[in-house]
């Protein structure tokens, strides 16, 4: 009888084991199923981050953590493996300074959009149409110029501008949400006003506004916005550094994502909506190709 109770105990001890054991792997596998996504608050990099957790998450079985960074940390960030892709890196100009400091240890993808553009905006009733006229209505900016945060390329660009153009302005900090509710302030008292600018924005089609033209071309040409994404992220899961390498929307397409949030559309929503409306070119990212990082 004891020897009975014995070899019944073991059995009860190595089922638990089998079953712990079991346990395991889905629990190592749905971490290993986790992509972390870093964002920057600005409504584009907002927008396109959502499509793609929709994506990631809907479509492709991934769960998908989404953490928003400053720019100058968040390329610190996916440099150290803390996140694993950030979409929202213009060039050829606005964050050729963090590509070049980082370029060893993160690595390119997309385009997600082309035909990005920055520089300084004013709405349609100021009457001036370059940058080089601000000097002349100085009084009438009040000599600032309202711009986002301080680590942004468009702001480092602006700075640049300020010395080119020889411009007596105050450059102010801000963030991409403050700056519009700063615009949107002086356009119902019709005053004019002077902000860091670029597209694609919800602002362009919330009110009308037109970029001031730029001889010394200071703010560059039209950019495009890539995907970067740490070394670590194509070991783990080459087919997300494939739907990355595919992914591709217009301007207007971001635009129309940011305009459903700016309604006051839940982020999330906004961008479930977007990949319901758009389900052949959302599927169409998930196929995989070869990719060579």
């Amino acid at each position: 009888m004891e020897r009975i109770r014995t070899i019944f105990a073991s059995l009860i001890i190595i089922t638990l084991l089998i079953a712990g054991m079991a346990l395991l792997p889905e629990e190592t596998q749905a971490q290993d199923q986790t992509v972390k996504l870093g964002y920057v608050n600005w409504a584009g990099t907002v927008a396109e981050t959502q499509v793609a957790k929709v994506v990631l998450e809907d479509i492709m079985d991934y769960n998908v953590e989404t953490t928003m960074v400053g720019v100058g940390p968040i390329y610190a960030a996916l440099a150290e493996g803390d996140i694993d892709a950030f979409m929202g890196v213009w060039l050829p100009l606005t964050h050729k300074n963090y590509v070049e400091r980082y370029q060893e240890e993160i690595i390119k993808t997309g385009p997600n959009y082309k035909g990005a553009k920055i520089g300084l905006v004013v709405p349609e009733y100021v009457d001036i149409d370059s940058v080089e006229e601000l000097n002349k209505y100085r009084d009438k900016f009040d000599g600032k110029i309202t711009g986002i945060e301080p680590g942004a390329g468009v702001m480092k660009a602006t700075r640049e501008a300020i010395k080119e153009y020889d411009l007596d302005f105050e450059l102010l900090t801000s963030s991409g949400p403050a700056m519009v509710g700063s615009l949107e302030s002086a356009i119902k008292k019709e005053e004019w006003i002077v902000v860091t600018g670029w597209r694609p924005h919800y602002k362009f089609a919330k009110f009308d506004l037109k970029f001031l033209e730029d001889p010394e071309n200071v703010y560059g040409s039209k950019e495009n916005v890539y995907t970067f994404h740490h070394p670590q992220l194509a070991q783990k899961h080459p087919e997300v550094v494939s739907f990355f390498h595919d992914f591709r929307m217009t301007t207007d397409e971001v635009g129309q994502v940011m305009a459903w949030i700016e309604d006051g559309m839940e982020k999330e929503a906004a961008a479930k909506k977007w990949v319901e409306e758009n389900k052949e070119k959302a599927r169409g990212w998930t196929n995989p190709v070869v990719v060579s990082e």
